[in-house]
C-alpha cells in the first residue's frame, strides 16, 4: 500500500440502508474502509445496510455519522464533489482517473462527497468542495446509482494499491498429437459405420473438415479422455 491516506467516502443524507451497505460492498472491493454518513434519512446503524453490504461489516461497523458535511470533512485538506452538474458553482472538474491521481500527490488527506440517491448533493455541499469530479457520462441517460458511483470512483484509486489479485489457475497443456489423433480415428470410424460420408467423392474434404474442427479448441488429456468416453457411451447398444 502507499503512504498517502486513503480518500474518506462520504455519503451526505443517503436515503436507504440498502445504498449504504451497497456503497460499502464498493469500497471494500477496492480497499477502501473509511466511511462517513451525514444525517442519514433513516438513523444509523441501519438494519438494511448489512445484508448488501455482502460481508463489508467492517466499513459499516466502523462508520461515522455526522450533522453537516463541514464537520464530515473537518480534517481533510482535499475535498472531492461527485455531481454530474456544476449546479452554479464554478470549480474544476476532474474525472475518477484525474482525481486518483491528485489524491495521490496532495498532502493532507482527501474526502469524496456523494449525494442522496433522489437528487445527488446540493448547491451548499458542492460549494464546501475544492474539486468537482464528474463521470463522462451518456449525455441522454446520466443515472448513476449511488453504489454505481462509489465504485466507479474507489476503482481509480485502487489501480495504485497492491492489492491482491485473483490467483492464477494454471491452463493445462494441449494433449499430445497421439492421442487427438485416437479420438479423431475413433470418431471416424463411428461416422463410417453409420453412413455419415457421402457421397463418396467428398469423403476426403469432409474428413478434412472434421479434423480441422477438432484440432481447434486444443483440448487437454483430461478433455480427449472424456471426449472418447462419450463417444464409446455412445457406440454402445442401449440395453432393452
Amino acid at each position: 500500500m502507499t503512504g498517502v491516506p486513503q480518500p474518506a467516502i462520504v455519503l451526505v443524507r443517503p436515503q436507504l440502508g440498502e445504498n449504504i451497505g451497497k456503497a460499502a460492498r464498493a469500497m471494500l472491493n477496492f480497499g477502501l474502509t473509511d466511511l462517513r454518513l451525514v444525517s442519514p434519512r433513516d438513523g444509523w446503524p441501519n438494519p438494511s445496510a448489512g445484508p448488501a453490504a455482502s460481508g463489508a461489516d467492517s466499513v459499516l461497523e466502523q462508520a461515522r455519522v455526522y450533522d453537516s458535511v463541514a464537520e464530515a470533512v473537518a480534517d481533510r485538506a482535499h475535498v472531492y464533489a461527485t455531481t454530474v452538474r456544476k449546479r452554479g458553482v464554478t470549480k474544476p472538474v476532474v474525472t475518477p482517473e484525474q482525481a486518483a491521481a491528485a489524491i495521490r500527490a496532495e498532502p493532507g488527506g482527501s474526502a469524496l462527497l456523494f449525494g442522496p440517491e433522489r437528487s445527488g448533493l446540493e448547491t451548499d455541499d458542492v460549494a464546501v468542495a475544492r474539486t468537482i469530479l464528474t463521470v463522462p457520462i451518456n449525455p441522454e441517460f446520466g443515472s448513476l446509482n449511488l453504489a454505481q458511483a462509489v465504485i466507479l470512483a474507489a476503482y481509480e484509486w485502487s489501480k495504485g494499491e497492491a492489492l491482491e489479485q485473483p490467483p492464477v489457475v494454471a491452463i493445462d497443456p494441449p494433449a499430445p498429437q497421439a492421442e487427438l489423433d485416437g479420438m479423431i480415428d475413433q470418431l471416424d470410424t463411428m461416422l463410417e459405420a453409420a453412413g455419415y460420408y457421402f457421397p463418396p467423392d467428398r469423403i476426403p474434404a469432409t474428413r478434412r473438415t472434421l479434423r480441422t474442427l477438432l484440432t481447434k479448441p486444443g483440448w487437454n488429456s483430461q478433455e480427449v479422455r472424456t471426449l472418447r468416453g462419450v463417444l464409446s457411451a455412445l457406440a454402445r447398444p442401449r440395453a432393452r
